[in-house]
């Protein structure tokens, strides 16, 4: 049995992280947590993927949500109907709030270069680093680019440490957003004013008649934090930054150990 366990009831529902949680070192669900996931939907637990990926990162892992068919994508800023393959909802962060903190930033840190997620893909100034899947993405000016939803506005600088650039930007951009970071470069993630993967997954949650005690949460970087301080148990991963394990009220064994599905089958007493 996971340590930590003993005496606590099964949860209603189950919101984990995906890179560095419930994924694998290769990125994907390994066969014993495809079978722990598939046991759950089998018996009506929801289980909720809580990711900072945008939508289109996730296309070979919806069949592992489960039955029940949502997603919490880019932080908070999407919820996703997995059976209809549509956003459902989303919370964008303003055109003029993308303007001005893309402003602050750039005076507290100068060399940042920026992109946004929408809700039907991405694009960046020119210069920022993309990724091998988005080589056909828009690049543009900031004002060119910047649509009216934005779910989520991206921050990189080349030359400064992660934590220490993540820290500069959120004092840069205060209350005007939500600033987080799970990247091991320096990359800063920003969303919507008071949007994070806790306000979206206690929206969800309270639609699916339950409360943040019956809901058990997985998470490893610093933009699970919302989330673990919410829910009713919270579990840090074995390989998580500090600041996680920290917060965490238990740690669960790493994410390439199946972590996530070794205290699932012991929360819900499934065969091993």
């Amino acid at each position: 049995m996971v340590p930590g366990l003993a005496g606590r009831s099964a949860p209603r529902l189950v919101a984990t992280d995906l890179d560095g949680t419930l994924l694998d070192a290769d990125g994907v669900v390994s066969s014993r947590t495809r079978a722990v996931l598939d046991a759950l939907d089998e018996r009506g637990v929801p289980v909720v993927f809580t990711t900072g990926r945008p939508v289109r990162w996730m296309v070979d892992l919806w069949e592992a949500v489960g039955g029940h068919g949502l997603a919490i994508c880019s932080n908070g800023g999407v919820v996703y109907d997995v059976a209809r393959r549509e956003v459902r909802d989303f919370s964008a962060v303003p055109r003029e709030v993308g303007l001005e903190l893309a402003e602050r930033v750039r005076a507290a840190v100068p060399g940042t270069s920026f992109a946004v997620e929408h809700t039907g893909g991405w694009a960046s100034e020119t210069g920022f680093p993309r990724h091998p899947d988005d080589l056909r993405s828009e690049q543009g000016t900031w004002e060119s680019i910047y649509t009216d939803d934005v779910v989520k506005v991206l921050a990189v600088h080349r030359d400064h440490e992660p934590e220490e650039f993540w820290r500069r930007v959120e004092d840069a951009v205060g209350d005007l957003a939500t600033t987080t970071w799970s990247s091991t470069f320096a990359l800063v993630e920003i969303s919507a004013a008071g949007v994070t993967k806790a306000t979206t997954l206690a929206t969800v949650a309270t639609e699916l008649g339950v409360g943040a005690e019956d809901v058990v949460a997985f998470g490893d970087m610093p933009n699970d934090l919302p989330m673990l301080e919410w829910a009713g148990t919270a579990y840090a991963m074995a390989n998580a930054h500090p600041s996680v394990r920290e917060a965490a009220d238990l740690v669960a064994p790493g994410n390439d150990e199946d972590g996530v599905a070794a205290v699932l089958a012991d929360l819900f007493d499934l065969p091993r």
